[in-house]
């Protein structure tokens, strides 16, 4: 079933449902795993307030293990470029539909105070929409496949306008804007540089595994909101620049997406609690 939700985490991270978190295991009892040496190091590095931030230290050494993983560490296998469903290994009996109408499908590998572990996989061409990480910290392995990542940072001190309806805009300046394929390294966002406003498109079937420090949480500040990308040049501002830098610069705008999402049943190696 297609679930359509305005916020990629209001459905699916605030629910607290821990599909990967068990204190039993059963094909692979007591197996230390690559995905249990990475909870154990988010235990011991993330706070819930997200303060202090993590040290440039502990981003490398949290880089350097997603750096390692691959799709069969997380129970899943790569996707073939000409099946468009998304679903990683998770095969069902759903009827080939156009790509557009497929969900991504979303993969709960822990949730708790401090940080949230999470897959998404992409069919091809599927869309998250440019969206923030108010105060966090999120690392990003893409697993397999291409997904293009556009990227933006707030320009500070805070650059506001009006559109012609009167709707609220501010600038932002690009930070990214490329195509990721695995194999590839970790990247790392943060709360005020990094690409903390980003937007994901697929090329190919992808999957990507991603762990966000503190997670989102509504009633502490940290809501998910969406925006739309305008031209520098289609308002007004005091800030000018190069006529050829315009293109690194944007006016972002709240908006209410549609996305459509399905829970998978993740069955790689769970985490002892």
């Amino acid at each position: 079933m297609l679930q359509k939700a305005s916020d990629k985490f209001r459905v699916f991270l605030v629910k607290r449902v821990r599909f990967g978190v068990s204190r039993s295991q059963t094909s692979m009892a007591r197996q230390s795993s690559k995905v249990e040496a990475i909870y154990e190091l988010c235990k011991k590095t993330f706070s819930p307030s997200g303060s202090p931030p993590p040290s440039a230290e502990a981003v490398s050494k949290l880089s350097s293990l997603l750096d390692a993983i691959h799709p069969a560490d997380v129970g899943l296998k790569e996707e073939n470029p000409d099946d468009d469903r998304g679903l990683g290994f998770f095969r069902d009996n759903l009827n080939r539909v156009s790509r557009w109408t497929q969900p991504i499908t979303y993969l709960n590998l822990y949730e708790g105070d401090s940080f949230t572990m999470c897959i998404f996989c992409f069919p091809t061409s599927s869309v998250i929409p440019l969206h923030d990480h108010p105060g966090m910290t999120v690392f990003s392995k893409v697993l397999y496949g291409s997904l293009h990542v556009r990227a933006y940072d707030w320009v500070e001190p805070s650059q506001e306008s009006k559109g012609s309806n009167y709707f609220p805009v501010r600038l932002a300046k690009l930070a990214a804007d490329k195509v990721v394929t695995a194999p590839c390294g970790t990247s790392v966002l943060y709360p005020n540089s990094g690409g903390n406003l980003h937007s994901f498109t697929a090329v190919t079937p992808c999957a990507v595994l991603d762990i966000l420090t503190p997670p989102y949480r509504e009633d502490l500040g940290r809501k998910c909101t969406y925006y739309c990308d305008y031209p520098y040049t289609a308002f007004p501002t005091e800030i000018k620049v190069e006529e050829e830098k315009e293109e690194e610069y944007a006016w972002l705008g709240e908006t209410e997406p549609n996305i459509y999402m399905r829970e998978g049943n993740y069955t790689g190696p769970t985490i002892q609690i």
